[in-house]
Order: C-alpha cells, then structure tokens, then sequence
C-alpha cells in the first residue's frame, strides 16, 4: 500500500514539474518565443536613469538601421524584473552582470552571449572592473584593526548590497565576507541566505536595488557598509586620494552629478575591499531575435563603427556621460558562454 502510494505521489509530482516547466523547452509555461519585426531591449536599473539616454538610443538606432527592425528600451527599477523579461521570452536582449546572466541561463538555454567590453588594452586578458566594499571617510577607522583595514570590523553594521542577482554588488562580496567569517566559530554556519536577511553578521541589510543606490545608501548614513562597483559610480564619483581600484583609495561625489548622487555631492568614500571581475555582458534570447539577428547585431557591437561611437564610448575628458569610457583601446568583443566559467565556478 505504501509502495503504491508513493509511486502515485511521484507520478504527481512528475506531472506538476512538467507544467511550471512548459514541456519541450517552455520557460514557465510562457512558451517558445516568435521572431518578430520588433527587437526588444531590457535595462537593469543601473542603466536605466535618464543620464544615459543617450547611449540607449544610439544603440537602438544603431540596431535599427542594422536590423531594419523597431527597437523598443524596457527600463526597470529591480534586476529580478530584468532577468524575468528577459528568461520568459519577453525580451530580445539584455545588458547584464555575469552572475545574472549565468542565472538567466540557467533557467532558459536559449540565453546567450554575444559580446563584452574589452579592456584598455583592446582584448579580453584585461576585461575586468572592480567590486568595492566602502565606507564613509570620516569613520574609516572604525573599520581598522592596528591601522588596517579589517572584514572582522563590519561585524553588527548595517550593510547595503545592491540586488541579490548583482555580481560585484552581492555574489563577490558575498564570497569574501563568507570566506572570511566561516573561518570563525561564532559564524561557522553563516550561509549566503543569512547575508541577504540580515543576522548573525549584520545590524541590517538593505538592497539599493542598483549600484548607484547602494552608494547613496552609504553616502546618506543610511548604511555602514557598501557593495557597489567601480564602473557603475563612475561618471558620478572622482578619485581624491590614492590610486584606483585599490585600499584606501578615496573617492568624491561630483560636484554635478546627476541624479542620486546630486543630494551627496562632495561626500567622500574610501575602499576597505576591492576585488576584480569579469565584464558585464550583452546577452541574448535566441527564441526571440532569431539566428539572422544575432549575426547583425553582433557583427554591429564588435565593429570599429561602435568602438568609436562618443555617445556610447565617451572619451575621459570628453564630459560626456555615456554607457561605457573609453581610456584607451577599450571595444566590444565576441564572447562564449565557456568565458563566464569562472564566475559560474563561485555558485557551486
């Protein structure tokens, strides 16, 4: 009798997955995309502000003329909705982080690179940006044990990350902070889903629901601690001490910087950890842009053409804001998903 019942129990089970997974390839009973005359692009919310307009629309036109095709931009306030447009065959393409992408691959297959930004050096061997852990200037000390700068001291603050699907903002720090206190016997159990609730380690978790956010939490005292990147604040912050991307250095919200970082202008900041990572990539659905597509826009994204594109590229003195800066040789490259194995490597 049991043995019947648990078979019974089983072949439900069975059939319950088989409906939330769509059967045959389907993502959450949405279905198989249809290629359509009409391109649809998803930003995260660190892109998505109206200081870079701009470059959002030049790219539009850009894959306009390459497509011949309507380009529509989707904006949003929360990564989750990003990856949610873009996993249920809602959206085209996506400019992402590397550990959303992994995520949004794995839940649809038919997600796929299909460029990242080079470093200055014009290749990948140097196709990297920083996530920051920071704090306020004036209470650095607080967080040095015998003048240096120490994890143990973030113990019981309030900490400001900036979505749980963020790379730089949440999965890197996340492993250094874990590393770090897993090695203690107080917080020997302290797990990944404790970092994004709050205790044992820290006072209060907020999310800043994208880079800028999380900073400005910091900024306005509203958080201790922050988890941000490099790339994300720049065309809001300058360097006022040290040498970049590096302990100690000290950074200022601009004088005139747009919006939120115009109600912190003049704060500063200085890094109490900085670790490299992969560059964000452009990603695709191919249930939705098709094979044709993909080839277009992905000869358009690694052309000289895009390179050198000032609405998109702006150089460092240029006093554009724009997606991406440009110091040197800096370019879109084809890139496959076996590049991200690294990071697809930190969530096992």
């Amino acid at each position: 009798m049991k043995t019947k019942m648990v078979f019974t129990m089983l072949l439900i089970f069975s059939a319950f997955l088989t409906a939330c997974s769509g059967g045959d390839g389907d993502v959450a009973g949405e279905g198989k995309g249809k290629v359509d005359d009409v391109i649809k692009m998803v930003w995260y919310p660190n892109e998505s502000g109206e200081d870079l307009k701009s470059s959002r629309d030049e790219i539009g036109r850009l894959i306009s003329e390459a497509t011949g095709k309507e380009v529509e931009h989707q904006l949003t306030t929360d990564y989750a909705i990003a990856i949610e447009t873009l996993v249920n065959n809602k959206a085209d393409l996506a400019f992402t982080g590397s550990q959303s992408y992994i995520q949004a691959k794995n839940r649809n297959d038919a997600v796929q690179t299909i460029a990242v930004k080079s470093g200055a050096s014009g290749t990948l061997d140097d196709a990297k940006y920083y996530s920051w852990l920071a704090v306020n200037v004036d209470e650095q000390d607080k967080y040095k044990v015998n003048g240096e700068f120490s994890l143990d001291t973030i113990a019981d603050k309030k900490f400001s990350f900036v979505s749980n699907s963020s790379t730089s903002g949440f999965k890197i720090p996340a492993i250094s902070i874990l590393t770090h206190f897993t090695q203690q016997t107080d917080y020997a159990d302290l797990t990944e889903e404790n970092l994004m609730e709050g205790g044992p380690l820290f006072s209060q978790v907020l999310f800043g629901n994208s880079h800028q956010g999380s900073a400005v939490n910091l900024l306005t005292g509203n958080a201790d601690v922050a988890a941000f990147c490099d790339t994300c604040v720049e065309q809001y912050v300058e360097l006022a001490e040290g040498e970049e991307n590096t302990v100690g250095a000290v950074y200022r919200g601009k004088d005139n910087a747009a919006e939120p970082f115009n109600a912190v202008a003049g704060k500063e900041f200085t890094l109490m950890h900085a670790t490299p990572v992969l560059n964000e990539p452009f990603v695709v659905n191919m249930d939705v842009i098709g094979q044709e597509d993909f080839d277009k826009i992905q000869d358009l994204f690694t052309s000289d053409e895009f390179a050198n594109n000032e609405k998109i590229f702006a150089s460092e003195d240029s006093g554009q804001t724009a997606l991406f800066t440009k110091t040197d040789k800096e370019r879109l490259i084809a890139v496959e998903d076996e590049w991200y194995d690294p990071i697809r490597e930190l969530s096992k």
